[in-house]
């Protein structure tokens, strides 16, 4: 019963990936596709337990620099609106503008700062565990 059941849930995604394809208003863009953190480290495997997946919007206002923390999970968003940079405890840096992908550092102390003129949007995917925090909140020591 099983089998039959996973043969037919492919057929339907396979069925349903045809019908996206053939679909003249349809389209794919990859925003992201990686193993490594925008800063180039290898990503994690992901931790054991009950997978909880969240999907964030997070505005930041002009001018705002968030605190310094790290994220225990994988984690990846795109701007959607404004700029925004992240910069590691060691100086590493990154400019998104809007449109733009991020895979984030995991375990890596770092922040954001709003820079621009407007809010940033941003919508984050976070990949952890039931009961594990997204994000851990750590002394400033980059300032």
């Amino acid at each position: 019963m099983k089998k039959t059941a996973m043969l037919l849930v492919l057929a339907l995604l396979f069925t349903g990936a045809a019908v996206a394809r053939d679909a003249p208003s349809t389209e794919v863009e990859v925003l992201a596709h990686a193993t490594r953190s925008w800063d180039g480290s290898l990503l994690p495997a992901y931790p054991e337990g009950q997978p909880e997946v969240r999907i964030l919007r997070i505005r930041i206002p002009a001018g705002t620099r968030l605190p310094m923390h790290r994220h225990p999970v994988i984690n990846a968003g795109v701007l959607v609106a404004g700029e925004l940079t992240f910069v590691t405890e060691d100086g590493g840096r990154l400019e998104l503008q809007a449109g733009d992908a991020i895979v984030e550092v995991v375990d890596r102390l770092h922040y954001g700062v709003n820079e621009g003129d407007a809010t940033a949007e941003i919508i984050v995917f976070y990949a952890g565990v039931e009961g594990a925090p997204i994000t851990v909140h750590e002394p400033d020591s980059a300032r």
